[in-house]
């Protein structure tokens, strides 16, 4: 198991047209290369283009082939919006070593956005934890985060990842719940939220023993992940 994870979040503005954002994490990729895990926000690539969903899953299919080849031995998350055989869905996806490791696409959408009425809900079997170098993740897209349930599918988690795009008005919502995901399942919580003007920014780490590090202002916040503190929440407050 790593003892260190080095993190880097990216808190994003959606920019037209598309390619613009698939540059910007071009550009990261390029210059984060001593990075382990790097985050960017829900639907980072199109945002919720619901006007034109076929060309920003096509757009999502021409990023993913591109992505494939130059992420390696780094981690990069975020989700994009994409076409299943009944319909559209926004899937988280974790891209290492020049693949696809995991996917799972939303199960809570969020109704006050209407996201009920362009995509759909994927199923709550794809919340589940997934192993990279001896260090157990999982993954909660925005809203989901305000489920208890998904939290214990997620307990025994090391990391556990969260793209977003949480909006201004809820903004201590975020900052309240992924410090009580982080205490409650002794783990860290990484927020990799939008900064577009109506969103809450609050990108940041959450970490087990309640302490956090976030930042509003930049675009590039970095932490370095120190699992060993996992490792001593859960030996002295033992929860099971």
């Amino acid at each position: 198991m790593k003892r260190v994870v080095k993190t880097s979040i990216l808190q994003l503005k959606n920019r037209t047209p598309y390619m613009r954002n698939l540059d910007r994490i071009f550009k990261y990729l390029d210059s984060l290369k001593d990075r382990d895990l790097i985050v960017a926000p829900e639907v980072c690539l199109t945002d919720y283009d619901y006007e034109n969903l076929e060309e920003a899953v096509k757009f999502g299919e021409y990023a993913t082939k591109e992505l494939i080849q130059r992420v390696d031995n780094q981690i990069l998350v975020f989700t994009r919006l994409i076409k299943r055989d009944d319909g559209y869905y926004n899937e988280a996806v974790v891209f290492n070593n020049n693949k696809i490791i995991h996917k799972q696409a939303k199960h809570k959408l969020f109704l006050l956005g209407e996201e009920d009425k362009y995509l759909k809900s994927g199923s709550i079997e794809e919340i589940i934890p997934f192993e990279i170098d001896g260090v157990k993740y999982g993954i909660l897209i925005c809203f989901e985060l305000r489920y208890k349930e998904l939290w214990q599918r997620l307990e025994g988690c090391d990391i556990i990842l969260l793209p977003s795009q949480w909006g201004l008005p809820r903004k201590r919502h975020l900052e309240i719940l992924s410090s009580a995901l982080g205490v409650m399942n002794q783990c860290f919580v990484v927020v990799a939220n939008s900064s577009k003007e109506d969103m809450a920014s609050s990108s940041g780490i959450y970490s087990p023993n309640g302490g956090v590090i976030r930042e509003d202002m930049t675009e590039l916040i970095e932490f370095d992940i120190e699992l060993s503190l996992v490792r001593k929440i859960r030996r002295y407050i033992k929860m099971r």
